[in-house]
């Protein structure tokens, strides 16, 4: 799915990275521990979270997460959306909660990780 598709379809705003809107990512992963994404995330995956301290933006350069969607009408401090902006990655902040915005996307096609042997 396309990054501006999911920008309309979670009524959400740009906080950095808006000229790579045509990039895709082919999976979905909702969470607000760190460990858990650092333990069940792969390549091209949307990061949904409502943290929005720098070691979100870190542990997604970690893994190569390109695009994280800020949930529940939370915005990032201005460093952390500027260390976003440096390393290229892509932010975007919605009013859904993250059940909400994580339905919306499932619903139109973008599937979530999946975890061995669940």
């Amino acid at each position: 799915m396309l990054i501006k598709d999911i920008k309309d379809l979670l009524e959400a705003e740009f906080l950095s990275g808006e000229e790579f809107s045509d990039c895709e990512v082919i999976a979905a992963f909702g969470c607000d521990l760190m460990s858990d994404v650092l333990a069940f995330v792969e390549d091209k995956t949307l990061l949904l979270t409502g943290l929005t301290n720098p070691q979100v933006i870190r542990t997604a350069e970690m893994l190569d997460i390109n695009t994280i969607v800020f949930v529940r009408g939370k915005i990032p401090p201005k460093d952390v959306v500027d260390m976003a902006s440096e390393m290229e990655m892509i932010l975007l902040a919605t009013k859904h909660t993250m059940y909400t915005a994580c339905g919306i996307l499932y619903n139109n096609g973008l599937k979530g990780i999946k975890i061995g042997g669940i």
